[in-house]
């Protein structure tokens, strides 16, 4: 079992257990063996003047320690090749809100790493920053503002429909300019909101990073809390992700469980809304486009004129990074993009294009995935499919599910049949 120990520096202890690895958090510490966490954010919570809930600001604590140990225990070193054994300690600013939650919190985290957590929960933790003067915020929601298409339709169709959001965003390297120019169009700058989170630590870092979305919620969470004072019910944070995405039902035995994202999965989003209700944190997911497919939220856009205009600048790529900010054209959501495009009658405009422009030719795994995934579906039907992956859902919502999954796989089946992989 990896132990990972994250306090502020004034709390860190003058003899350190050999075996752990020490994170001192929103403060560097100077010395090499002591890795920091999210430097910036406290600086960052003051400047927008904000003034956090104490509920708000442990869970972001929480969201960044986990974050952090995701990103610095790398999978390699266990039995399996993936499942990690993390035991994690916290300090936080009141640590028994937390504590009476920890076992829930420990299967919510499990579910989305695919690793055992178990955590604990200490004193000692940093106090909410506040500022001076913290403002008043004219705003009726938050909305989640990655830089991908279904947040730029969620930030469409919010604002066509008159409402006020508080955009927010996590800046990823490649998405900053392009979430500050949907912003900018839809909203301006002061309703835009963007943090940052960096872990520096001893050591390789571990790049499958599934831990990274609970960060994007801890963002939205502190947002909400700013303007919870002025409502007499939870704040409103809006998620928009296609139904399709956020099932991510497997479409090969190589990417069961954890090996698929569970970002916006409904297991994850109801376990987290849980615990939220149970400490306090005053805020209330909501997804518009949960029973919608990339092609379909696309298609139903309230201002098509303005998603054409931007839509182009949008980024989907899972490796979009490696590629120099370009979309390889051939991962799972390249795929889901440019089916999307296919499905909503626009024309791809997505800039540089796609490095695998005709999938004819690739010799990518997930295209033969997506392929075969496709197939299946055509000759056994979606429920045989589906298999297992929907058994969470109850009878009533399942047909709704197995709905987006099965006209997602006619989106993909359409792309892949117009480039002669099918």
């Amino acid at each position: 079992m990896k132990k990972v120990i994250c306090c502020p520096k004034e709390s860190l202890p003058k003899r350190f257990d050999p075996e752990a690895l020490y994170l001192s958090m929103f403060s560097a510490t100077g010395r090499d063996e002591i890795g920091h966490v999210a430097l910036q954010l406290p600086t960052a919570i003051r400047r927008a003047n904000l003034a956090p809930t104490v509920e708000a600001w442990d869970f972001a604590v929480i969201a960044s320690a986990v974050s952090a140990a995701d990103k610095a225990i790398q999978r390699n070193g266990s039995p399996d090749g993936w499942t990690r054994m993390i035991n994690l300690s916290v300090s936080l600013a009141v640590p028994s809100v937390w504590n009476a939650k920890r076992s829930e919190l420990e299967n919510m985290f499990r579910f989305l790493t695919g690793d055992f957590w178990s955590l604990r929960f200490q004193s000692g933790g940093m106090k909410p920053p506040r500022a001076e003067k913290p403002r008043k915020i004219d705003a009726d929601c938050v909305c989640l503002l990655s830089g991908g298409i279904d947040s730029l339709v969620g930030a469409i169709d919010l604002t066509t429909d008159g409402k006020k959001s508080l955009f927010v965003s996590q800046v990823v390297r490649g998405d900053k300019e392009t979430q500050r120019k949907f912003a900018t169009a839809l909203g301006g700058e002061d309703s835009h909101l963007q943090w940052s989170f960096a872990v520096q630590h001893p050591g390789a870092s571990e790049k499958s990073t599934r831990a990274r979305s609970i960060l994007f919620f801890a963002f939205a969470a502190l947002a909400a809390s700013a303007l919870s004072s002025s409502k007499k019910s939870p704040v409103e944070i809006v998620v928009p992700e296609n139904g399709f995405i956020s099932l991510n039902v497997p479409l090969g035995p190589g990417r069961l469980g954890s090996l698929s994202t569970k970002t916006t999965h409904p297991v994850f989003m109801t376990d987290l809304q849980d615990i939220w209700d149970a400490v306090g944190v005053q805020a209330r997911l909501v997804f518009p486009y949960r029973d919608k497919t990339k092609g379909e939220l696309m298609r139903s856009c309230a201002d098509s004129k303005k998603l054409v205009s931007l839509v182009g600048i949008s980024t989907s790529c899972g490796k979009y990074q490696r590629h120099n900010l370009t979309h390889c054209g051939e991962c799972i959501p390249c795929l889901v993009r440019r089916a999307a495009f296919l499905k909503a009658k626009l024309h791809d405009t997505t800039v540089k294009g796609y490095l695998r422009d005709k999938l004819s030719y690739s010799e990518s795994k997930d295209v033969a995935a997506a392929a075969a995934a496709y197939l299946r579906y055509q000759d056994e039907g979606v429920r045989r499919f589906t298999g297992g992956a929907l058994a969470f859902a109850p009878p009533a919502e399942r047909a709704k599910y197995e709905g987006v999954v099965a006209r997602g796989l006619d989106e993909l089946g359409q792309l892949l049949t117009l480039h002669g992989v099918i």
